[in-house]
């Protein structure tokens, strides 16, 4: 697993400030981008329902959420090949990230996300968008400790 800030962002996960408690993380997809929240204390996310749109109507959701949950810093996972070459979702996904920081100003870290969603699913998720966000951000949160 690899984490990181993007590159403008806040310091590198092993610095992430204390005070920042909890988070909100996303498994991008694009028609579809899971979602979970979680804190620090308990270094465990909760999945929340996933994020059913493209484009900006995407972004409406997101707000809402970060409204709701008031989150310290967001979380995105990053796909990769299995040998860890980036591919076009690797692209879209850290787009992503990179907008949520423009349009939130909040610091947003970097997951590799490699099998989330096979884990997911092998863990019999009936929304496995969701279930990855809380595996995405579970790796992040021991990344942490």
């Amino acid at each position: 697993m690899r984490v990181e800030a993007m590159p403008d962002s806040a310091a590198p996960p092993a610095s992430v400030p204390s005070h920042f408690q909890s988070f909100l993380a996303f498994d991008f997809g694009l028609k579809r981008t899971g979602v979970a929240s979680g804190n620090r204390l308990l270094a465990a996310a909760t999945p929340q329902s996933t994020i059913r749109a493209e484009g900006d109507a995407r972004f409406a959701q997101v707000e809402a959420r970060i409204r709701e949950w008031q989150p310290d810093a967001l979380v995105v996972g990053i796909p990769y090949h299995p040998d860890g070459a980036a591919h076009d979702n690797t692209r879209a996904a850290q787009r992503f990230a990179r907008q949520l920081r423009g349009r939130f100003g909040l610091p947003v870290y970097e997951v590799d996300e490699r099998y989330s969603t096979t884990e997911a699913l092998a863990g019999g998720a009936r929304d496995a968008d969701a279930a990855s966000a809380c595996i995405i951000l579970e790796q992040f949160l021991r990344s942490l400790a």
